[in-house]
């Protein structure tokens, strides 16, 4: 019998997501934060700010992962000890990882 599972039913496949962050978040250690959460979660990419006061998170890796790493991001209260204040996160654009990223960096 042939199995007809979903090839992502166990959320292994890679992928990269981007968010932003919206909120207090500049200058208050989100950015290592995050770094430190990507780590834990074995995901790479970067956290960066923007000029419009938004921190941009690109993180790749198992759905799984990158799934729990968005949740964290959007947790109220943080059980992680964010910090700052988060009044919104974007919904996840996916796209393809890229191989080229090998660890995660502030920026």
């Amino acid at each position: 019998m042939e199995s007809s599972a979903d090839p992502d039913a166990d959320g292994l496949r890679a992928l990269r997501a981007t968010v932003t962050v919206r909120g207090r978040v500049q200058g208050v250690g989100f950015r290592w934060w995050a770094r430190a959460r990507a780590l834990e979660l074995g995901l790479v990419g970067h956290a960066r700010n923007t000029s419009d006061g938004r921190v941009e998170v690109v993180v790749q890796g198992p759905r799984d992962a990158v799934d729990r790493m968005v949740a964290l991001l959007r947790e109220e209260p943080s059980t992680t000890e964010r910090p700052g204040r988060v009044t919104a996160v974007s919904t996840p654009l996916e796209s393809a990882p890229r191989p080229d990223v090998t660890s995660f960096v502030e920026r």
